[in-house]
């Protein structure tokens, strides 16, 4: 027999069991990752491009559509590493010649040191001429161009993200930059072929039009294509695009 004052400490214990069951520690929600993001930068020391809104546009909407976070910006303060460490890559969207003073030079260096990634689009090949740690990034430099016709790019790596999927021999419209100053370690995607347009300035086979090499730790990427405003309306164009970002971005 139990005592009453037994009794009543069972009954305690019974129903202290049965509320613990009932309503259980609460489980924390798992972390959410962020949103990986990138910068795309446009400030022009030179010609601007009309077809940088709408590339800005383009690049907004592959963000959208392939979750990481699209900021913009022609602000050259920017270029301060507490800054820039936030994004996993960074869109020059056709630069113009001098855009960055030393300070944000050195703030952009380290950020590529870090591990980080760079796009070069069109104009890109045509800034920052003094800067030869940037002429190793980007991978060339511009040298001339004839007028904007069709030609046909003759696609040279089928495994790589931003090329994969195009036909051996591309087809479309655009300005055709000729290079100078190539740096020796690029790995070409793709060429011209100066038989199919005039106004080549390469050896036969050897006119590079996108490319993409590791610099000092980082991941650069580069495509001449995008003068014009059509060039950010092309499936294919903003696939290509699409993939060289994801490669900055070391996706």
């Amino acid at each position: 027999m139990f005592s009453a004052g037994r009794y009543l400490l069972l009954s305690v214990a019974l129903l202290l069991v049965g509320c613990t069951e009932k309503n259980p520690a609460p489980v924390p929600a798992p972390a959410v990752p962020p949103t990986p993001a990138i910068l795309v930068f446009y400030k022009t020391g030179g010609y601007y491009h009309p077809s940088i809104p709408v590339g800005l546009r383009a690049i907004q909407q592959l963000g959208r559509d392939n979750g990481f976070r699209v900021d913009t910006t022609n602000a050259a303060p920017r270029f301060r590493l507490d800054t820039l460490r936030k994004y996993k890559a960074v869109v020059f969207l056709s630069t113009t010649q001098e855009v960055l003073n030393p300070a944000q030079q050195s703030a952009f260096e380290q950020y590529i040191r870090l591990g980080r990634g760079f796009v070069g689009v069109h104009a890109a090949t045509d800034t920052e001429y003094d800067w030869p740690w940037y002429n190793g990034l980007v991978g060339a430099y511009f040298n001339g161009h004839p007028a904007i016709q069709q030609a046909t790019v003759q696609v040279t790596d089928n495994v790589h993200a931003s090329t994969s999927f195009l036909p051996a021999r591309w087809v479309r419209t655009d300005e055709w930059y000729n290079f100078q100053r190539l740096a020796p370690d690029l790995r070409i995607l793709a060429t011209l072929d100066e038989t199919t347009y005039t106004g080549g300035t390469h050896s036969p086979g050897t006119h590079p039009i996108a490319w993409y090499h590791t610099y000092e730790g980082g991941r650069a990427f580069y495509t001449a294509g995008g003068h014009t405003d059509d060039s950010f309306r092309e499936p294919l164009f903003l696939r290509h695009l699409l993939g060289g970002i994801t490669y900055a971005m070391g996706e």
